[in-house]
């Protein structure tokens, strides 16, 4: 009887230590999953590339330039955590995973559609980017479906062709990856601008007035969602000319760059 228990009682620690074993490199997956999630994360914030902002002089811009020939802009949205420089490749899926400087990164970059002109001239531009948690790449695009936030960010700024120029915000749209008019880099004529203002109009599910002019150029943000797979974000928004300045941030004051360039 005492033999039984005691093999019973060996049986039962064998059965345990097994239990832990497995465990044990679960567990370990599960650490590595988290901070392979936090390292991706940080990798994606814009306090990577803030170095590289272009400014008066150019020269930090100048150097990110040469890390990587395609980096021809920069993004910000004020009051946002996007602040990105751009990038435009061959195609659209290389900067997917691959960041500003060149290298693989899964959060990729924010990257113009290879076949929209680096100088904006088209009529609607796609830029990209990955929904990100965190709020980094274009995870905040999401906060333009409430009224709220769509109402107090109005404003950008774009640098292209060694110039900064504005962004006005006026329309959030839910919409499909395949949609022939939103995701249309080709469209031309004042006819095709016209039929683009009034379908982003009718499919906005945020908008505000705004004067259109026969010359108008847009850019439009996209972004994938979480509740569909080819589900898309998309933030639309005229260029013009000069910026805004930043009601978000008095140390960024784009108008007096601008300035200081144009001088």
């Amino acid at each position: 009887m005492n033999r039984l228990k005691k093999g019973i009682q060996t049986a039962d620690r064998m059965v345990n230590w097994l239990i832990v074993l497995c465990f044990v490199p679960l567990l370990f997956y599960g650490i590595y999953a988290v901070w392979d999630s936090a390292q991706i994360n940080q990798q994606a914030e814009s306090t990577v590339y803030e170095t590289y902002r272009p400014t008066d002089d150019d020269l930090s811009f100048d150097e990110l330039r040469k890390l990587n020939p395609e980096v021809f802009g920069w993004l910000t949205v004020y009051g946002t955590h996007i602040d990105y420089p751009l990038v435009q490749g061959e195609d659209n899926t290389k900067y997917v995973n691959t960041n500003a400087k060149g290298g693989f990164a899964l959060s990729g970059s924010i990257f113009l559609d290879y076949r929209n002109d680096k100088s904006f001239k088209d009529i609607n531009n796609i830029i990209y980017g990955h929904h990100m948690e965190k709020q980094t790449m274009f995870g905040e695009l999401e906060s333009f479906s409430q009224q709220d936030y769509f109402d107090q960010h109005l404003y950008g700024s774009i640098y292209y062709d060694d110039k900064w120029h504005g962004i006005e915000f006026f329309a959030f749209l839910h919409a499909d990856a395949y949609d022939p008019v939103l995701y249309n880099a080709k469209i031309q004529g004042n006819d095709g601008r016209s039929q683009y203002q009034t379908y982003v109009r009718e499919h906005a599910m945020n908008d505000r007035d705004i004067q259109f002019q026969p010359d108008d150029h847009y850019v439009a943000l996209s972004t994938c969602t979480s509740s569909s797979t080819n589900g898309r974000h998309i933030l639309v928004g005229r260029l013009t000319e000069n910026p805004q300045e930043d009601p978000f941030d008095g140390n960024k004051d784009t108008s007096k760059k601008e300035k200081g360039k144009q001088e």
